[in-house]
């Protein structure tokens, strides 16, 4: 019986085993095949990047280009006012995500840690924003901003952006895992609310200000509407209404719009390569239940 036994056991050990095998296979295969799809849209624009502008829309279509036209760089840099566009983006969003941090942090602190009467009511009315679509506030806010003269600066560009209910959500949920320990024992010490969050509670929530970091920066590079509706000027342009400059009555030059859309990517993806480390840990420390 106890062979019996053995046997059985070793049997359904070596079933499951090949079970997890097959369902790893199949997770493995599944996840190549997603990457493949969102890397293929990629592929297409650095290829169409380097095509002679005559052999973009060639029939039949070709893939690769006889030669590659390293001459889209200098046409994309130079058909618009690209360096001005970039930098106006550089800006507004290193700008923007300082402003995010601290406005987010601040607020995220107290609805985690102060207490005061209507705290829940207040945050969840506070998360109840995120609910309301931009659209319906972009007329509100563009009558606001000309009011009181901000149409047409880089005020208009970097403020209205940086208060979101998204931040405050994400810093108050890594806040409230940071334990209360820590906090008392500074207390004791003999720091004040504000010295407790700058000099307690900022570094000890690195991940989730990285991650913030990254999805505000993001946010306010890749932003189409809010900039077209508040400016008007050249000069305040952003990156992404400078992409869309490329596209003329006529027809639309879509080697150099490829170049400057490739160029136009690359900070978004050193920033997640410098900070892929810090999100993925503030990810999994936001996403913990609290208190």
């Amino acid at each position: 019986m106890s062979k019996e036994k053995t046997i059985a056991k070793k049997s359904v050990k070596t079933k499951e085993e090949r079970k997890r095998r097959i369902n790893a296979a199949v997770n493995q295969v599944l996840i190549s095949l997603v990457v493949f799809l969102f890397v293929i849209p990629l592929l297409f624009m650095l290829v169409t990047a380097l095509k002679p502008a005559d052999q973009v829309m060639v029939k039949p279509f070709k893939l690769v280009a006889d030669h590659l036209a390293w001459e889209n760089i200098a046409r994309a840099w130079t058909s618009i006012n690209f360096p001005r566009f970039l930098l106006n983006s550089v800006l507004v969003g290193i700008c923007c995500t300082m402003l995010t941090i601290m406005t987010s942090t601040m607020s995220a602190y107290a609805f985690a840690r102060l207490k005061f009467k209507g705290r829940d009511i207040l945050f969840l009315a506070y998360l109840g924003t995120l609910m309301i679509p931009q659209q319906v506030l972009i007329l509100p806010l563009y009558l606001i901003l000309k009011q009181i003269g901000w149409y047409n600066s880089y005020l208009a560009l970097i403020v209205p952006p940086a208060f979101t209910a998204f931040g405050t959500f994400l810093m108050r949920q890594f806040f409230v895992t940071i334990p209360f320990e820590v906090e008392e024992a500074a207390k004791i010490d003999g720091c004040n609310p504000f010295r407790l969050y700058w000099n307690i509670m900022l570094p000890l929530a690195k991940p989730g200000i990285a991650s913030l970091a990254i999805f505000s920066f993001v946010d306010n590079w890749k932003s189409f509407l809010w900039p077209l509706i508040v400016t008007s000027k050249e000069n305040l342009k952003t990156i992404p209404l400078g992409l869309y400059m490329f596209k003329g009555q006529y027809g639309t030059d879509w080697s150099a719009l490829m170049c400057a859309t490739t160029i136009a990517i690359i900070p978004s993806f050193i920033i997640y390569l410098l900070f892929q480390n810090y999100l993925q840990e503030g990810i999994a420390m936001t996403g913990m239940g609290g208190k």
